[in-house]
């Protein structure tokens, strides 16, 4: 037996069973049973998997204060994994599986691995996890969240970073105490950070690619970090964030000393984004009252008059090819001159236009524009040279967006077909003057799409590679167009802030499987801005009109505010909505937003422009159900939105938000006080 101690943690390790068979803290036992150190993925050069782990091992020593396993097989045997663990304040996980024949490559280890008890609403003893899935969520319920385990061809849904998972970290939280695990990884290298039901418990992932070549080892040159926290989730935040200003990815500063900003970022536009054709998604794709672009300034002008913002118009659908139907765009719906003079017409008002565009795809046709075809383009101009390929090696459809709006490949901007082929597509973009571009959406996160191709001049396993390289395309990108800002679909996972500066924060999709907690804005709202998005596949029920409960969420949180409209110029209640039946209260929404602007620029800009947001506790007030058509029944939340603010002189003050039509009592420590309706309040503490 194998027990290492720390501050307030104690675990032990069985070596010659390879478990982990305990794990104490502040003198609890908290593992419910035994899991393996580590498991690995091996893949042969025909694309099939092999898998190792601790407990398989026939062979274990300890040498050199390693833990060494072998003897996993007679195609393995001369592999070895090597663990080293280093305690004091933290304890510091190391691995290297070495020695692997050169007819198997090293896809990926996970390491290490816990049991804890199953979540608190399926077990009176358990927990709940902090997890960086969108914008950051607490769950309480294992069996509401869907199941995803990430293969190839890629999906935008699974719980990668740096994708959909913006950190390096998740924590399980009890009542008392919690435990930290996160991969101190200055590359920010691809990863798996998860959990999944095990035994009696739930066992969290960290699941290391390796980016390696066959016959080559896997030596991941930073550790996996266990930390003793608090039960609360902003005590695990704060671990992580006080390492990530440690180790800023490259180019990455704060808000307040970037110089590439342009001065509409700091004014906080509202965001009013809609469609030029249809009214949704899958609607047949005829041109709307929106169209020609102009037709939309009178009610964007009345919006801007009501609620005395600058507007930013984000369009949809507004492509020459098809909707969603990636990588080419341009020109836009209609032609140049007609987009153009909308466009003119926005910035001599003192307005802004940006678009949404579909990322990696690479279309084979359109599901929604029946002309669009591009399989002779694709055979005549060697197109599959440049998109990913599955682990036997050989390109294959993607499953983004399919059957609804498109069916396509995935375009690897690794290789050199699929540089050239974004480049192509792209650059008239870049040369249209607009001021942003949803550039990645279906690239959530911003990071790239899983490729095994062995010609693309990257390594045949997913890895590091893949972020180095989306780093590189973006930085081209930001040289070519460095008045324009970028974004992608959900917030931009960390490596990629520098150039992904303003993205549609996807909060709104963690409520049916748990609760939203501000986890981006805690670690990134220093570097980054981001906006409410157009709220697609929002789960309130559509009746019940929760958008002023939704804007004053992003607006607490210091991102933009969003509008959706429909071509009648009435409010979505979310992007994708069909029955307007039930439709947001449009004159309480602008005098909402009204009221909200003037709070920001009279009040409240040096906390939600640059500030930083605070350890302190939440406010207290009344809670409200809130009716939910997917997932769960409601979700319980607080009547007001709230945050608590670091501004740059260390200033400290709760920003509380009021999206209901009355006042609202609330209290911070042992003080009341009321939110006016329809309004915010700044308490200086």
């Amino acid at each position: 037996m194998y027990k290492i101690f720390g501050k307030e943690i104690e675990f032990s390790i069985n070596t010659e069973s390879g478990v982990i068979s305990s794990l104490m803290l502040k003198g609890k036992e908290r593992c419910v049973s035994d899991s393996s150190i580590f498991c690995a993925r091996l893949r042969d050069k025909s694309g099939n998997c092999i898998y190792i782990d601790s407990t398989k091992a026939q062979i274990c020593r300890i040498t050199d204060g390693c833990i060494v396993y072998s003897g996993f097989g007679k195609d393995f045997s001369e592999l070895t994994a090597k663990i080293k663990i280093t305690a004091d304040d933290e304890i510091l996980w190391q691995i290297s599986i070495e020695s692997v024949s050169c007819e198997y490559a090293i896809e990926w280890v996970e390491f290490p691995k816990i049991c804890f008890p199953r979540l608190i609403d399926n077990n009176t003893n358990g927990g709940k996890i902090l997890f960086p899935y969108d914008e950051g969520t607490i769950l309480t319920n294992e069996t509401l969240l869907p199941r995803y385990e990430p293969e190839f061809p890629s999906s935008g849904a699974y719980f990668m970073f740096p994708n959909k998972v913006c950190s390096q970290f998740l924590a399980y939280l009890f009542d008392d105490i919690g435990l930290y695990i996160g991969a101190h990884d200055p590359k920010r290298g691809l990863k798996c950070i998860d959990f999944y039901p095990a035994d009696d418990g739930i066992s969290l992932q960290i699941r290391l690619f390796s980016g390696a070549d066959f016959g080559e080892s896997f030596t991941p040159k930073f550790p996996v970090v266990w930390k003793v926290c608090t039960g609360e989730w902003k005590s695990a935040a704060d671990i992580y964030r006080r390492w990530f200003e440690s180790n800023l990815p490259n180019n990455t500063v704060p808000i307040r000393e970037n110089k590439t900003l342009p001065k509409w970022y700091e004014e906080s536009p509202l965001i009013v984004t809609y469609p030029v054709r249809g009214i949704h998604d899958m609607d047949k794709m005829e041109p709307n009252a929106l169209f020609p672009y102009t037709n939309a300034l009178p009610i964007l002008n009345k919006i801007k008059s009501a609620t005395n913002s600058k507007i930013m118009a984000l369009l949809m659908h507004w492509e020459g090819t098809a909707p969603w139907a990636p990588p080419y765009v341009w020109p836009p719906f209609g032609g140049e001159k007609i987009f153009n003079e909308f466009r003119d017409e926005l910035h001599k008002n003192g307005d802004l236009i940006g678009v949404y565009c579909s990322g990696f795809g690479y279309t084979l046709r359109s599901t929604l524009i029946e002309s669009y075809n591009c399989e002779e383009k694709i055979r005549r101009e060697n197109v599959l040279e440049g998109v990913c390929h599955s682990p036997q090696n050989k390109p294959e459809l993607g499953i983004t967006c399919t059957p609804y709006q498109r069916y396509g490949y995935d375009i690897c901007p690794a290789s050199s077909r699929g540089r050239e082929i974004l480049d192509e597509a792209y650059t008239p973009l870049f040369e249209s003057e607009i001021d942003y571009a949803q550039i990645l959406d279906q690239n959530h996160g911003g990071g790239q799409y899983m490729c095994y191709a062995r010609d693309h001049s990257h390594p045949p396993m997913p890895g590091e590679w893949m972020t180095s390289s989306m780093q590189d395309l973006l930085f081209n990108w930001r040289s070519k167009a460095p008045n324009m800002l970028f974004g992608c679909e959900s917030a931009a996972a960390e490596p990629f802030i520098a150039n992904l500066l303003m993205s549609d924060n996807r909060f709104e999709l963690n409520y049916p499987f748990g609760t939203p907690v501000p986890l981006y804005a805690y670690i990134y709202h220093e570097y980054v801005r981001n906006f409410m998005g157009n709220q697609c596949g929002c789960p309130f029920e559509p009746k019940c009109d929760t958008l002023r409960y939704r804007l004053g969420y992003s607006f607490s949180i210091g991102d933009l505010m969003t509008l959706i409209l429909a071509p009648n110029g009435n409010l979505m209640t979310h992007w994708g909505t069909h029955d307007f039946e039930s439709c947001p209260d449009m004159e309480k929404t602008l005098l909402f937003i009204r009221n909200l602007t003037k709070f920001y620029n009279d009040e409240a800009k040096e906390y939600l422009y640059s500030g930083k947001m605070s350890l302190a506790p939440d406010i207290r007030c009344e809670k409200i159900d809130i009716p939910m058509f997917r997932g769960r029944d409601f979700a319980t939340l607080p009547r007001l939105l709230s945050s608590c603010w670091e501004a740059k002189d260390k200033k400290t003050a709760y920003i509380v938000v009021n999206p209901e039509n009355e006042p609202i009592a609330f209290s911070i420590g042992d003080k009341s006080y009321e939110a006016p309706p329809l309004d915010a309040v700044l308490i200086v503490i």
